[in-house]
């Protein structure tokens, strides 16, 4: 199965972190991918990596992920790194 979310050739994104709900066994997980324009979308891996939020910022984003009790992993994959 193919997933160009994580497409290292896809410019559309510029990090990812992973934000998991940590009160379930195992974690839920979550995926934050942020852009150059500062907009952040969320995907679900468990739903075929469907968005379930886009923010205008990275705030707001964290907000939302924050509001629903997720909690961030340590560290951030840049785009550029890869």
């Amino acid at each position: 199965m193919l997933f160009p979310v994580l497409d290292p050739a896809n410019s559309e994104w510029d990090f990812a972190e992973v934000w998991i709900d940590p009160m379930l066994s195992p974690p839920y997980i979550l995926l934050l991918l942020g852009n150059s324009s500062g907009s952040c979308r969320v995907y679900d891996p468990a739903e075929n990596y469907k968005v379930v939020f886009t923010g205008a910022t990275y705030d707001e984003t964290q907000t939302w992920l924050l509001e629903d009790e997720y909690e961030p992993m340590e560290g951030r994959l840049s785009a550029s790194e890869l």
